[in-house]
């Protein structure tokens, strides 16, 4: 009966222990994927400010050659402070790239058509000044298959929130090392670390960013979210914990996920990819 009884209390104590643990990771991926839209929101906010500069209106509202060097020169001067993009793009209402902010890096940019760009579509769509457009994680030709988050918005005639659109400013955020500074500053004891694979997902489970570094935009994760937007399941040795982005502010998240897998204390045993 004793032996009975410390076998039920063992089950117990496991499975409370296992539903702690499931607990602990789903709230570190919901602190992950809330740092990441806190990130993004803010380029939203970049995006909808500048293009009201004057510099850049002004490069779509006259015809004076003159007028696109200085926006490209005015963009410069912005990328220069905010490190976190690898280019800005004006392009006019026909899709045509007519200034960039590093022209030197990218010489190719300016001349080539982006009408086809879903975000140059629904840039052209935005009702007012105050609309965005947010995009998925894709890998941009132009800039070095770089992969990068495309944010755009409507350029406007004097830079009203309800002025005629002039064309589309495009920012191109680099996702790489702001991903990976995220996905690698979870906090984890250095064993957890050893045991654990920290993950980015979009809404399909497309592996946005990952701490080993594996499958970046490549592998498709079988993410059980059948415990609603929050929550934690075991899947044999491993236990995943997971977080659909909450949004922050005016940007409502476009559906990713916060993920941890970890496996329990058992050398020899590897964290595959599903």
């Amino acid at each position: 009966q004793v032996r009975a009884d410390l076998d039920e209390l063992s089950a117990i104590g496991g499975a409370i222990l296992g539903h702690l643990r499931g607990q602990r990771l789903a709230d570190l991926a919901l602190n992950a994927i809330e740092i990441v839209d806190r990130n993004l929101y803010e380029r939203t906010c970049d995006v909808r400010w500048w293009a009201t500069d004057s510099a850049v209106v002004a490069c779509l509202a006259d015809a004076d050659p003159a007028a696109s060097r200085y926006a490209s020169e005015r963009l410069g001067v912005i990328l220069d402070a905010y490190t976190v993009y690898l280019d800005l793009w004006i392009c006019d209402a026909k899709g045509r790239v007519v200034a960039n902010g590093r022209p030197g890096k990218y010489p190719g940019v300016v001349g080539q058509s982006v009408a086809d760009a879903k975000w140059f579509r629904d840039g052209m769509r935005t009702a007012t000044g105050d609309d965005f457009v947010a995009c998925d994680i894709e890998k941009a030709r132009a800039l070095g298959d770089a992969p990068v988050a495309t944010y755009a918005t409507a350029i406007r005639e004097g830079g009203q929130a309800k002025g005629k659109i002039l064309g589309v400013l495009g920012v191109h955020f680099d996702w790489r090392p702001q991903a990976q500074a995220v996905v690698d500053g979870v906090r984890l004891t250095p064993e957890e670390r050893e045991r654990s694979r920290v993950m980015l997902l979009d809404q399909k489970g497309r592996v946005l960013a990952s701490s080993d570094n594996q499958g970046v935009l490549t592998e498709v994760f079988p993410l059980d979210v059948s415990s609603g937007a929050m929550g934690s399941y075991a899947d044999g040795d491993i236990t995943v914990g997971y977080a659909l982005t909450p949004g922050y502010e005016t940007y409502a998240g476009l559906g990713w996920y916060g993920c941890l897998v970890q496996r329990r204390q058992n050398p020899g045993v590897t964290v595959a990819a599903a």
